[in-house]
């Protein structure tokens, strides 16, 4: 990948997550990265391309993330109180590999697109379909209801921190919730 390709991607990445993507324009993002437009659209054709890149960014990291997190959990309880511990660091801003929390990108990004069928949100799905299996390969339990407990939980948490609310009370909570399922 081009090191400005790699700018671009990072500059937008930042500036959708901090204000949207549809208040951020392709001049904003070019005046921040310092890359000139015919360098942009020959990186890529369109702003959803742009978008589709910063997903997939972010996606890469966060699954990076969530799997360095879950890999020492042995059993249920391990992987519930570490999920979600480590979701109250980063609602805390607290995990600097996936940097100042600002809710999740993919529920931001599903909340700006009206259209069921675009590519955006096919790769928003995707994570979060993503997402669920690689907890569900943590989890020894295969009863699928604590799946979609822990699940939605952690979706919930997530919207609800995003929300302003203290993300280490909305993890302790969660936690205290799933803990009759997962013994």
């Amino acid at each position: 990948m081009s090191q400005k390709r790699q700018v671009l991607i990072d500059t937008a990445l930042d500036l959708f997550y901090k204000n949207g993507i549809n208040s951020i324009g392709i001049n904003e993002i070019l005046n921040v990265s310092g890359v000139a437009k015919r360098t942009l659209y020959s990186q890529f054709q369109s702003k959803e391309e742009l978008v589709l890149a910063t997903l997939q960014q972010r996606h890469t990291v966060f699954m990076a993330w969530l799997e360095q997190k879950l890999s020492g959990a042995e059993n249920d309880r391990d992987v519930i109180d570490t999920l979600f511990s480590a979701l109250g660091s980063w609602f805390c801003s607290k995990e600097p590999m996936l940097g100042d929390f600002r809710g999740c990108l993919f529920i931001n990004t599903s909340a700006e697109f009206s259209e069921s069928n675009t590519e955006i949100l096919r790769l928003c799905r995707s994570h979060k379909r993503e997402v669920r299996e690689l907890i569900a390969r943590h989890l020894k339990s295969d009863d699928p209801l604590l799946l979609d407990m822990v699940c939605m939980l952690k979706e919930g948490a997530i919207i609800t921190a995003g929300m302003g609310e203290n993300g280490k009370v909305v993890t302790e909570k969660c936690i205290a919730l799933l803990a009759k399922f997962a013994d």
